[in-house]
């Protein structure tokens, strides 16, 4: 049975990243899409804007996997860059989850 995973990254936007003109910001990210997310195609990535919503962060990045060790690496792979140094996010939390985990304990239950 195949496992996916899901984790959800909350972020709040620095103000080093905010300072940065739409095209700069968008021209960054197009080179991290590049650069690093091309490199863990088995890594979906969805990123959603809150910052109207929410008080708690800005951003939160959605990444679902079947293979956790891409995942690890792309996550190292984003510590390196400006993302993370300068810092353009800062993390709030990390949220993992296991998509249907409860069917598959279910289903360990039938062959116990």
């Amino acid at each position: 049975m195949s496992r996916k995973y899901t984790f959800f990254v909350h972020m709040n936007a620095t103000k080093e990243w905010l300072s940065l003109s739409r095209a700069e910001r968008t021209e960054y990210f197009d080179t991290i899409k590049k650069e690093i997310f091309s490199k863990y195609q088995s890594v979906n990535i969805r990123l959603y804007d809150i910052e109207a919503f929410s008080t708690k962060c800005s951003d939160i990045a959605v990444y679902e996997t079947e293979n956790i060790q891409e995942y690890y690496f792309l996550i190292d792979a984003l510590r390196d860059t400006k993302i993370y140094t300068v810092p353009y996010f800062e993390i709030v939390d990390i949220f993992p989850a296991i998509e249907d985990g409860f069917e598959e304990y279910e289903e360990s239950l039938k062959n116990a």
